[in-house]
């Protein structure tokens, strides 16, 4: 096992299959800066684990038991209401635009399914873990297709009101880029970005990037 350092990413695991729990357990815990701190088979196990170990992020699949098939929405709402939070990260065999929605609403910072490569699955833990969004390009169409919805009526057309940059701004979070990649994108600095992006949050009245991209899908901003 690589060598732990102050900056490593503490990480939880909770799946109710102990063969996927190990998989994921034996492919992160080749990474130098990630360290697998427990594993929880149910939203009770994972709510005490998550007390006792303060783990930066919490790996978390959908379905947690038999009866339910999104068990793990209910818990997503219960972790990211905790303080101190951990990240959020989605990573289940649902693929519904729905759930993509919902986890994001309930403090979700990021969805990818479990046929994610290693490489793209590490990626988005690391983002998660500075506080970006990340989804992978399945659930990121859900994202951008809920953001093609009707038109706004006239109550949700009165809601905050963004420049036409905070939209463009809010269009890239949508996609999960970070602030340098939406500088490059917009051809302005890193820290501009940062600007635009903090007014958005702001006039959206959320905390985290993947909220702002709801809200902002709800009142029809994109």
């Amino acid at each position: 096992m690589a060598e732990r350092t102050e900056g490593t990413i503490r990480l939880v695991i909770v799946d109710d299959h102990a063969i996927v729990r190990q998989g994921l357990r034996s492919i992160l815990e080749r990474e130098p800066d990630i360290e697998v701190v427990g594993e929880a088979a149910s939203a009770a196990e994972a709510l005490d684990l998550v007390a006792a170990s303060r783990p930066h992020i919490v790996l978390l699949d959908l379905k947690l038991s038999a009866g339910s098939d999104v068990a793990g929405l209910t818990l997503c709402g219960q972790l990211t209401a905790a303080t101190p939070a951990p990240g959020v990260l989605v990573v289940t065999t649902f693929l519904d635009q729905q759930l993509v929605l919902e986890a994001i609403q309930r403090g979700a910072r990021g969805y990818v399914l479990k046929d994610v490569d290693a490489v793209a699955l590490v990626a988005a833990i690391r983002a998660v873990r500075r506080g970006e969004s990340a989804f992978d390009s399945h659930s990121a169409t859900m994202v951008v297709r809920s953001l093609a919805a009707p038109a706004p009526s006239p109550a949700a057309a009165a809601g905050p009101d963004l420049t036409s940059r905070e939209r463009e701004v809010l269009t890239l979070l949508a996609r999960g880029l970070s602030n340098e990649a939406i500088g490059r994108e917009l051809f302005i600095s890193a820290t501009t970005a940062k600007f635009h992006v903090g007014n958005v949050m702001r006039k959206l009245a959320v905390s985290r990037r993947a909220e702002a991209v709801y809200a902002g899908s709800k009142l029809g901003l994109i």
